[in-house]
């Protein structure tokens, strides 16, 4: 009895030192567990731009951020027609920013931007002999390489991002830097940075959407950024996978209205989001740097749950947009005192007109076209014209899609060039300055 004993207690030792030595790796002195990530190796620095490579190469100027693995670039016309580059890093895939909201997109969309915001000089590189397109056509699959200040080596933008943990895949060894790409991808998951941290994003909203109205966005919208907010509007126009939302607010004597991003949605929410429809949406709000503008994006809708009280949904039907009639100078000069309320006081703000009415449907008479900028540059805004127009001494531009008569035929900028007109459209905001966005030809009225 006692002889087994002895060799039952053996046997125990034995099983307590092997689990010892399962869990622990040793290196010399100093033991390490099992499930210790390696040391940290910085493979962007251990990566470099060879210039003397048959890749393609081009230094480049940011023309706009988009997030975190696209940026849009000016580039020689040789390269792109329209003089710009719309940029998808390879070998990454950055959680959505825009369209979609994922956690961790914005930290990945201001990582790229802030990046390449300080950087001395930009170098986009393809991945072989060509400047090669993605999957739709539009966009180019680039290297981006970038110079920080204060030093002569460029980095490597696509690996940045992915040895941070800010991707959340990425390319294969057969891309160009695929090997390092693979390895900077581990060793993030390993190391549990960012998306592979398991931890919340701070910069992501996860609570219940804010129930406010379109005055209270449109007025304070810097605080809702990013947040995700339920509010109620008309849907006034639909284009370019996004409509407009107007709604009136008595205080102010005003309509607001934002642009409502639904990106690839189909089936029911197509029909949620009809023009006509009184409709409660429910997404979230960002800001859209290539238009410099804000909008709602990442629209919550369950269609297997229709009665969600999270979900997108029309209120009612037969509505119509306001076309508010405006005069010349409240849209270029007018100013508009909101009050602002808080839980300690009550701050009176002064807003330009247009800001306010950005997105809400207006009308304007009596404007003389003085001259006419008509889109060349290749792409689907072919044919699209900007008209500068004045009345009273006040210019305003009018901005169309691209036009068609009632025969289907290109309209063209003799149907306007000297003429007096009557516009209806959205209050739009491009490069530094408000205008007029038509979408019909049913909207000129020539005199």
């Amino acid at each position: 009895m006692n002889t087994n004993k002895k060799l039952l207690s053996f046997i125990i030792v034995l099983l307590v030192l092997a689990a010892c030595f399962a869990g622990c790796q040793t290196d010399g002195d100093v033991s390490t567990p099992a499930n210790t990530p390696a040391p940290f190796v910085d493979y962007v620095e251990k990566t470099t731009l060879n210039m003397q490579t048959g890749t393609k190469k081009q230094e480049v100027t940011v023309k706009s951020y988009i997030d975190g693995d696209t940026t849009h670039f000016y580039v020689p016309e040789s390269i792109s027609p329209d003089g710009v580059l719309k940029a998808r890093y390879m070998s990454v895939n950055t959680p959505e920013s825009t369209g979609k909201i994922e956690e961790w997109g914005k930290k990945a969309s201001t990582f790229t931007k802030e990046k390449l915001m300080s950087a001395t000089s930009i170098i986009i590189e393809s991945n072989d002999t060509n400047w090669n397109v993605d999957s739709t056509g539009e966009r180019h699959l680039v290297w981006v390489w970038y110079k920080p200040q204060g030093s002569d080596a460029y980095r490597c933008l696509n690996l940045e991002l992915i040895q941070n943990g800010l991707s959340i895949a990425c390319g294969t060894v057969n891309d160009l830097y695929g090997d390092a790409a693979t390895k900077a991808f581990q060793q993030a998951k390993a190391h549990k940075l960012h998306v592979f941290s398991g931890e919340k994003d701070p910069d992501f909203f996860y609570g219940d959407a804010y129930e406010i109205d379109l005055m209270e966005l449109r007025t304070n919208i810097e605080t809702y950024d990013n947040a995700k907010v339920a509010f109620e509007g008309v849907v006034t126009y639909n284009n370019n996978n996004s409509v407009y939302v107007e709604s009136y607010d008595a205080s102010t004597d005003m309509y607001y209205g934002i642009s409502v991003y639904y990106g690839y949605e189909t089936g029911e929410m197509l029909n949620i989001l009809k023009v006509g429809n009184l409709v409660r949406v429910v997404g979230t709000v960002t800001y859209y740097e290539t238009g410099g503008t804000w909008q709602v994006s990442g629209l919550s809708y369950r269609e297997f749950k229709p009665d969600d009280p999270g979900n997108t949904v029309m209120v009612s039907s037969g509505h119509k947009a306001a076309n508010v009639e405006t005069a010349a100078d409240l849209f270029a000069n007018g100013k508009v005192t909101v009050d602002i309320e808080s839980d300690e006081a009550t701050d009176s703000k002064e807003f330009d007109y247009a800001y306010l009415a950005m997105n809400t449907s207006i009308s304007m008479k009596n404007l003389t076209v003085v001259d006419v900028y008509t889109t060349h540059n290749g792409g689907n805004s072919d044919g699209a014209m900007t008209l500068t127009c004045e009345v009273d001494g006040i210019t305003v531009d009018v901005r169309t899609i691209v036009l068609y008569d009632a025969e289907g035929n290109l309209i063209t900028e003799s149907a306007y060039a000297g003429k007096t007109i009557d516009v209806i459209g959205i209050v739009d905001y491009f490069d530094g300055d408000y205008q007029i966005k038509v979408f019909s030809a049913d909207e000129i009225t020539v005199h």
